[in-house]
This record gives structure tokens, sequence and C-alpha cells, in this order.
């Protein structure tokens, strides 16, 4: 077991930004951080930056294109990335389906889906919530049918973030409807240009198309692209979602927004006003980072106790739950520091730019959705209650 030694990572923390100093691209960088929304081209060009470093999965095993890093090596590279305005790698396929496959899927499906998620060459979405299948998604109705060779599926997902830029669909379908909900599910793997699959746009608040409806009409799917054994599927659904749970808060990314935050409360408006001498807001913005680095500070010992041996229980419930809270609370901050002190941006630093006002409120309704997805906040408190407290 490799342990924490401060000397060793501030050089790791150097290596990642010598790195990100030269390879993250200056416009996509500004676009990061004036929050601009980003497109399918800006990710997989991302991605495929990282690839040539051999960092784009850092959880994997070193064999498949891994990087050998400890979890508390992979928690600094994330931080220092969100911090740099570097795009999220997005994860359905590094980070969801990747340690699926790899411990459950088939040779032929880890020979030739592994190294095709390494290369950006597939973009996957993920079918699981349904219209009234979302926090409980044990009650799927999505169906799938055996004819031979063949899952013969029909049914309907909602919520399918970026399945119009999709080529492949990662799928829990019910597979035994006589079997109990958790079981008789199966996980499948499908061409999202297989006939009787239908996109449908769905528009957020903020005004982007980011989620879908996906619609299955006997969509017919081979045997081989079941995961594992057929109506098992529920098993590899939660091995997927413990998956990349020290990441489940988020830090970096609300870091780069406190930072944000505290620029432009500092930077005079117009008549020459400072938000930051408004003693409640300045008292807001304080307890605000006071919550982050706590959750920090527990990452970092969730980390640690990892590293040792220890398993974890609740504790991804916990980081889910406050970590939405505090990003929600800081664009909501954002969104205050553009009113009546709202600051002169032409007099920003260039290096240090502040982002457009309609970005800001843009994401603040994005930012609606986060204690929502993932298992929603409610359910995660139902979690502690019953597995923590044994109510």
């Amino acid at each position: 077991m490799q342990m924490f030694n401060r000397e060793a990572e501030a050089g790791f923390r150097a290596e990642v930004r010598g790195f990100l100093r030269e390879a993250l691209p200056p416009a996509l960088r500004q676009k990061v951080l004036e929050h601009a929304v980003l497109t399918k081209d800006d990710l997989v060009g991302w991605q495929k930056i990282l690839n040539a470093r051999g960092w784009l999965a850092p959880g994997w095993p070193v064999p498949l294109g891994g990087t050998g890093w400890t979890p508390r090596q992979i928690y600094v590279f994330e931080e220092e990335c969100w911090l740099a305005g570097a795009p999220e790698v997005f994860a359905f396929g590094p980070k969801m389906l990747a340690p699926v496959l790899m411990q459950h899927g088939s040779e032929a499906q880890k020979a030739y889906f592994l190294p095709r998620i390494l290369a950006s060459d597939d973009w996957w979405c993920q079918g699981y919530s349904e219209p009234g299948s979302g926090s409980d998604l044990a009650s799927l109705r999505t169906r799938g049918v055996v004819e031979g060779g063949h899952l013969v599926i029909d049914g309907q997902k909602t919520w399918t973030t970026y399945a119009q830029y999709a080529n492949r669909m990662f799928c829990l379908v019910r597979t035994d409807p006589e079997a109990k909900q958790q079981e008789g599910i199966s996980f499948v793997l499908m061409d999202m240009d297989t006939p009787g699959i239908r996109v449908r746009p769905l528009i957020l608040l903020d005004g982007t198309h980011e989620v879908n409806e996906v619609f299955f009409d006997q969509v017919r799917v081979p045997l081989e692209n079941v995961v594992g054994e057929l109506h098992k599927g529920w098993t590899y659904a939660k091995a997927l979602l413990g998956h990349e749970r020290f990441n489940a808060g988020k830090i970096g990314r609300s870091l780069r927004e406190l930072a944000l935050l505290k620029r432009m409360a500092a930077q005079p408006d117009m008549l020459g006003r400072r938000l930051l001498d408004n003693p409640r807001f300045a008292e807001r913005i304080a307890a605000t980072e006071v919550d982050l680095l706590a959750l920090e500070k527990t990452t970092l010992r969730l980390i640690a106790a990892a590293q040792a041996g220890a398993s974890m229980g609740v504790e991804p419930s916990i980081l889910k739950i406050r970590g939405t809270e505090i990003a929600q609370n800081l664009s909501a901050l954002l969104v205050e520091a553009l009113g009546p002190y709202q600051p002169n941006a032409e007099s920003a630093p260039a290096e240090e730019p502040l982002a457009p006002p309609a970005s800001l409120v843009r994401q603040y309704l994005n930012w609606r959705k986060l204690s929502i997805y993932g298992g929603s906040n409610e359910v995660q408190r139902n979690i502690i209650a019953k597995f923590a407290l044994g109510l």
C-alpha cells in the first residue's frame, strides 16, 4: 500500500499542473471558465488529449490503460483538472461502463469495447431511468423477451443524457417479469442505430438540449450483448453506481466556483462598490467555504481509510448530499452577485475572467438537477437512515 507523502503529492500536483498548462487548449479553457455550453467535439477532443498522455482512465488497471495511481492521486488529478478549467471527462464509458465490463463482461466484450472507450470511438449513454422509475430504479418496466439468439426489447427510458450524440447505450431491461423487483433484470449493450430505437429531446429549464427520451419498439439485440448472466443485471448496476464514489461531491468544481465567487465579490462595480464589503454576503461566502473545506477533509479521510483497506458504507451518500447542496448554494450566490453590485467585468484580470451573467443564470437553472440525478438526495437520506442508523 502506498501511504500519503506530502512531498510526493506536491511533486505529483506540479506534474499535473504542468501538463494542464501545456495540453489544455486555451479556447476550451475559456469556454469552461465562462460556463459556456460545451459541444461533443469539445468533450471528445479533451478526452483524446488525456488518452494520448495515458491519463483518460486513471482508475483502470495498468495493463488495460490505467495509471496505477492511488485513489488520493486520482482525487488530486481530478481536482487540478477542475481548477484549471478542463472539461469533466464524460463518465458513462471510462468511469461507469468500463469497470463493469472488466469485472463481469465476456472476453469478447472486453477486447472490443474497452479499447474503443479509451480511443473515444464510442459515445455511451445510460439507459436506466424511466417514467416512474428514477430513484426507484428497480421498478423499471422496459422489457426484453428472448427470441432465438436475440432479446426483443420494448419500452421507454427518460432523462438519457446526451443520447442525441450516442452511438451506443448500456441499458437495464426486465427479462423475467415473474421475478422480484431487483431480480429478473438484465444489463444489455446496444447500438443506437438499431431499428426500433427513437430518441426525442427533452429541453431543460435552462433551455439546453442535454437529456432525452428514448423509445424501444421491437428492438432486436443479440444475446452476446448481454453483460454477465441473463436476469442478473441488477447486481452489475449496483456495482456501476459504486464506482467513482470519492468524486461524488465534485469538490474541485466547487472550489473553482468558490474562487470565481470571491473574485466577483471583490470586484468593484461601476460605482466603486464591492459586494465583499457587505457583511452579510461576506458571511455567507465564508460559511459556504467552511462547508466545502469540511467536505474536502471528510473525503480525504475516506480515501485514506479506503487505501488502508476499509470498506465504504453509506459515506458516498453523505458526499453526494453535501456536495450537491454546496454546489447549488454556490450557483445561487453567483447569481445573487449579479444583482445591485454587478461587478465591472472589463476591469477583471485577463487571466481570471468573470463568467458572463447569462451563463451564470443558465448554470443556476441547470444545477437544480444536481440533488435529483444519481439517486435523489431524499433517497440518499433514506439509505443513511436504513443502513447507518437502523431506522
